[in-house]
């Protein structure tokens, strides 16, 4: 896929060749995997380099990421589901130490697989809800960023980011542009309840007309309240 990485590149990705072999070989074991698991809607091979790999180094435009990745740290990805963006952020950063979270035991297992078969050795992966982890010892307040894709509305995926993060540290929320209007207004007001606040959106394309995209940036600007996050099913049902 000469022209993703070829539009990696123009964003500021880091691009190898171990890089794209990597990206390759996850993809076959997400095609595989999926006829047992489900794990996307996404199968062409194209396509899931486009909609998953590509939107995923959508982060490099953004210059707070730039900023982590630069001097390192440790990033969390919220409901990462098969592993996106979180593997492919860790096969292109491995200066940075990645916790992928998620819910599905089984979906965790898959993550679990790849990480062993790429040898990624700065990808650890968690079975749990963060609204659980968002109040475990030596995991709250202890990320310097955080990153969610097509987990739930803005609004709930602070509630799980702003508890984990270190008072300076960043959510980066990947959205479609209809994040622009009543989301956006939903995020900064729940930001002003955990301590957070909004510093702007980054948009970006995707090749073949496959969409616009948008990454909505918050910092991270005191600790978060003691009673976020609230108890497991709360932030969904009841969202700030």
């Amino acid at each position: 896929m000469r022209d993703v990485m070829e539009q990696m590149r123009a964003w500021g990705v880091p691009v190898t060749d171990e890089m794209e072999r990597q990206l390759e070989r996850y993809g076959e074991l997400l095609a595989e995997w999926n006829e047992r698991l489900n794990l996307t809607a996404i199968v062409e091979s194209r396509e899931m380099w486009i909609k998953h790999f590509l939107d995923s180094a959508g982060i490099a435009q953004v210059p707070a990421w730039r900023e982590i990745a630069a001097r390192g740290g440790r990033v969390i990805d919220i409901g990462s589901g098969a592993g996106i963006p979180g593997i492919p952020l860790a096969i292109t950063w491995r200066n940075l130490s990645f916790v992928l979270c998620d819910a599905s035991r089984k979906r965790v297992q898959f993550v679990e697989h790849v990480v062993g078969d790429l040898g990624l050795t700065n990808v650890s992966a968690v079975h749990a809800r963060m609204e659980d982890l968002g109040r475990a010892p030596g995991a709250r307040g202890s990320f310097d960023a955080a990153v969610a894709r097509a987990v739930a509305r803005s609004n709930v995926l602070l509630e799980y980011a702003a508890p984990m993060l270190k008072t300076g540290g960043w959510a980066f929320l990947y959205k479609g542009p209809s994040y622009l209007g009543a989301e956006e207004e939903d995020a900064a007001r729940a930001a002003r309840v955990l301590g957070a606040r909004p510093e702007g959106v980054i948009a970006y394309q995707l090749l073949d007309e496959q969409g616009d995209r948008v990454i909505a940036v918050f910092r991270q600007a005191e600790p978060c309240p003691k009673r976020y996050p609230r108890k497991a099913g709360t932030p969904s049902r009841q969202p700030l």
